[in-house]
């Protein structure tokens, strides 16, 4: 027996125990991951620094959450510690036993989490797994009881390619590109230091970062000088001296973003530095939908301006790709806000800002089609990482009352019956 099969076998024993059905226990592990977040607050910056700059009645009808069992959590490197325990407190609430696999790339944070973590958590309910892509292909060989990845839809079709040889369930938070509508009507210096935020923050490595702008040509002309005062305004007039302005995680990473460069013109930033992994947040213009640059996510501090000629227009700019994570509009006409959510699709979106709408925990946050599937984010990790298991408690006696449904079925029986399989009606509780 291979090592993690092995581990999954144990984790398996220990779920089937029951062990982490009690309410008690998952609120003890919550806690222990509350301490763990608590005394190594300063490991974790440290690190993430050092990587990327709920009484039956008779005849009582509910619905029961039950936990899956042994699922697989498979973390990102763009924010390792954030994408990797808020699915893991919802894998815990619902009473799981849970295999983590932080990301390799962000390789400190990888160490410090399969280091510490499991000093906090029960061993035998939870575990943390270390591995590249060879070591993460056998893991997935192995029968899990769901499957949570977050990461690109290339290996996320990987993923659920090996969950579907044991028809095992899937939440897969992937990406795209988020398409930022700006019209006419909106204050534009507002709109520059939101969509700057949202486009350079941790340099761009952000799912749910504006990943192209579309406006007029008019409002591209006094968009720009806005684009370029927030930047200064954020990051001062040399980014790389910034505090504040992360690098690219790591070299093949770099390399895949500086060639996005050539794509348009550069008409803020561009500059570069290989040995820091540094890419300065950058503006382009001129763009084409042909270019490089609008082929991929860019997940890098690059911001495509493309013009059209009117709000339908981007519209359907919009409509004829896939469908993004989040989708972003600016406009003080309501008109126009309401006609771009009625007229497209996405994950989420947002009006009048960038990424604010997933820091909501009352709002569930997920794809749709290639940006992925399934939810999460407050009770919606819960509803995640639980089964839906319907019940129905029946009473042993008033056996009077099922004759109707029994044989030998006579004509003068048939409307009885077809009357009470229709329209009964009991109460449905929630546990």
């Amino acid at each position: 027996m291979s090592l993690h099969a092995e581990l999954v076998s144990c984790l398996r024993a220990a779920w089937l125990s029951g062990k982490t059905r009690p309410m008690e226990y998952r609120m003890a592990q919550l806690e222990a991951l509350g301490r763990f977040l608590g005394e190594k607050h300063q490991d974790i910056l440290e690190a993430t620094a050092a990587d990327m700059g709920k009484a039956t009645q008779l005849d009582s009808a509910f619905i029961r959450k039950d936990p899956y069992g042994v699922v697989l959590i498979i973390g990102p490197w763009n924010y390792p510690i954030n994408l990797l325990l808020v699915p893991l407190i919802g894998a815990i609430a619902a009473g799981n036993c849970v295999v983590m696999k932080p990301s390799e790339i962000s390789r400190n944070v990888e160490k410090l989490v399969a280091e510490m973590l499991p000093r906090y958590l029960d061993q035998e309910c939870f575990a943390v797994v270390t591995a590249g892509v060879q070591e993460t292909t056998r893991l997935l060989e192995n029968k899990f009881d769901y499957i949570f990845f977050t990461g690109s839809p290339s290996v996320g079709r990987i993923v659920m390619t090996a969950a579907a040889k044991h028809l095992t369930p899937v939440t897969l938070e992937l990406g795209g590109k988020n398409p930022c509508y700006v019209s006419d009507t909106c204050d534009v210096q507002n709109v520059a230091r939101r969509v700057a935020w949202g486009r350079f923050f941790n340099a761009g490595q952000t799912c749910v970062a504006p990943d192209y702008v579309l406006c007029s040509v008019e409002m591209q002309e006094k968009l720009l000088p806005a684009l370029r005062e927030a930047i200064t305004e954020f990051y001062g007039p040399n980014p790389r001296e910034s505090p504040d302005f992360a690098r690219i995680v790591g070299d093949r990473q770099f390399q895949r973003v500086q060639a996005l460069l050539g794509s348009g013109r550069v008409a803020i930033g561009g500059e570069t530095d290989a040995e820091a992994r540094y890419i300065a947040p950058t503006v382009l213009v001129d763009v084409q939908q042909e270019d490089p640059v609008m082929q991929e996510e860019i997940f890098g501090p690059i911001l495509p301006i493309l013009t059209v000629a009117s709000m339908d227009d981007a519209i359907a700019f919009m409509n004829a790709r896939e469908r993004p994570l989040a989708l972003y509009v600016f406009s003080s006409c309501k008109k126009v806000v309401s006609r771009v959510l009625e007229c497209t699709s996405s994950g989420g979106f947002c009006a009048n800002d960038t990424i604010m709408h997933m820091t909501l925990m009352s709002l569930p946050f997920g794809g749709i089609g290639q940006s992925g599937i399934g939810h999460y984010h407050g009770r919606s990790s819960f509803e995640t990482f639980s089964h839906r298991r319907s019940a129905l408690l029946r009473g042993a006696g008033r056996e009077a009352l099922n004759t109707l449904r029994y044989p030998p079925y006579s004509p003068s029986r048939l409307p009885l019956l077809r009357a009470a399989t229709e329209h009964r009606r009991t109460s449905c509780t929630l546990l």
